[in-house]
């Protein structure tokens, strides 16, 4: 059973730091690329970083780069995404998705890609 799981999500003020995270399970991890989408209050969910199995390669939004930092750890079968200097703008419910590594042509903003997904953790920024 496939399971992908995140965690870390919480209040923070802006400027501040918070590290989530997303526990997969239920099929071979490292063979997977890894992405982080976001759904804003009242918006379409958007694509925030992507990061390849092996982990040598990575794409950003433009509204977070040199903010924010995709990393995987495949001994843990863990996907984590470190949010520093955080906007108001940066709240919505974040999730996390895997799609298989022979989809790494493949445009990684386009959530039908994806085979599998998280349910999402809340992350707030306050002002």
């Amino acid at each position: 059973q496939v399971q992908l799981v995140e965690s870390g999500g919480g209040s923070v003020q802006a400027g501040g730091s918070l590290r989530i995270s997303c526990a997969a399970s239920g099929f071979t991890y490292s063979t997977y690329s890894m992405g982080w989408f976001r759904r804003p209050p009242g918006k379409e969910r958007e694509g925030v970083a992507h990061i390849y199995g092996g982990g040598d390669r990575t794409y950003y939004a433009d509204s977070v780069k040199d903010r924010f930092t995709i990393s995987r750890d495949n001994a843990k079968n863990t996907l984590y995404l470190q949010m520093n200097n955080l906007k108001p703008e940066d709240t919505a419910m974040y999730f996390c998705a895997a799609r298989h590594h022979s989809r790494d042509s493949w445009v990684w903003t386009w959530q039908g890609s994806y085979n599998y997904w998280g349910q999402g953790t809340q992350v707030t920024v306050s002002s």
